[in-house]
């Protein structure tokens, strides 16, 4: 047995959790069981010991209480779809997952409302949360957020084929792919319609505050990568960053571990670099940028927080065993 000591990741940003997370935790319980995504005891006992809710109420700590269980619900269904991709024999399917994806983006694009019996749990759910989103949103913030989740249905067959070709991916590619498979660009562009932050399309789109969003993007992603390289190792799933160096550069698991976490510590360097430089000069624009910014960072010590105190998802402590 080796024992690997995974590295206690550091932010300097305040540790924040929305005063309903408890309630928001009660809320998708409920939800889940509404639309049978959870079926079983068994599966419901390790649903709520997963505790999704509490990374909505860590990564958007000011959000009012209907805006929570909404991003609470996407997340929890963005997780449910992961667990299915990752665990299950249809995430070695490029094919099957690509018509099943087809489908799910269809929701999308004609605001169909399905009902459970009409569409089954995952398509179902899905119009639940499009229907609230579209209720409280403008027509651009859908065609962007609409981008968004073509971009991580695209990643997500694209890790399916890896899978069924035994292809490692590079990482090179990895990196590439990576924002991607995280969905994290599609709870960024959330911010406007979940704590109600709305910048103007010139300020979104500023180059500065794009590159952060990438390194938020990644921090996050490489964080939980970190946290949950045994589990994914013991799975046989590749699609890590530390296992995808291990492979690539022949490195023990704890230089791999030791390598993604320079990486990880680079990004977050780059992003408080660029905070620095962001534009201030308009006063009303600038306290929402400011607030805009608050949630990114929220999102990075938020899922880290979350990961290692809230959830039993990945089950770690400071330091994993693995064989």
């Amino acid at each position: 047995m080796n024992l690997i000591h995974l590295p206690q990741l550091k932010y300097p940003f305040p540790s924040r959790v929305n005063a309903r997370a408890e309630d928001a935790q009660a809320h998708i319980q409920q939800w889940v069981q509404k639309f049978d995504l959870i079926t079983d005891e068994r599966a419901l006992f390790k649903f709520n010991k997963a505790r999704f809710a509490w990374l909505a109420a860590r990564a958007f700590p000011d959000a009012p209480f209907p805006e929570l269980c909404l991003i609470a619900d996407f997340n929890t269904w963005l997780f449910l779809l992961d667990d299915q991709c990752d665990e299950n024999t249809a995430g070695k399917k490029s094919d099957y997952l690509r018509t099943i994806m087809a489908g799910l983006m269809d929701i999308f694009h004609t605001n169909k409302v399905f009902s459970l019996e009409d569409a089954g749990p995952l398509p179902a759910s899905l119009s639940d949360i499009w229907e609230r989103m579209r209720a409280i949103s403008k027509p651009a913030w859908r065609l962007r957020f609409i981008r968004s989740m073509e971009d991580y249905f695209n990643s997500c067959i694209w890790e399916a084929e890896n899978r069924e070709a035994g292809r490692i991916p590079s990482v090179k590619d990895y990196v590439r792919m990576r924002p991607f498979t995280g969905a994290l660009f599609a709870d960024v562009e959330a911010i406007d319609i979940i704590e109600k932050i709305y910048l103007p399309g010139e300020l979104l789109e500023n180059s500065i505050l794009q590159r952060m969003i990438l390194a938020c993007n990644n921090i996050v992603c490489w964080a939980n990568d970190i946290i949950s390289c045994t589990k994914e190792s013991k799975a046989g799933d590749v699609h890590n960053l530390v296992l995808v160096l291990q492979h690539e550069q022949n490195l023990p698991l704890q230089e791999a571990v030791a390598e993604a976490t320079r990486m990880h510590n680079e990004e977050l360097a780059i992003f408080l670099v660029l905070e620095k430089l962001l534009p201030h000069e308009d006063v009303p624009l600038n306290y929402e940028l400011i607030r805009y910014v608050a949630v990114l960072r929220s999102w990075m010590i938020g899922n880290y927080e979350w990961s290692v105190l809230d959830t039993g998802r990945y089950g770690v402590a400071m330091q994993q065993v693995v064989r």
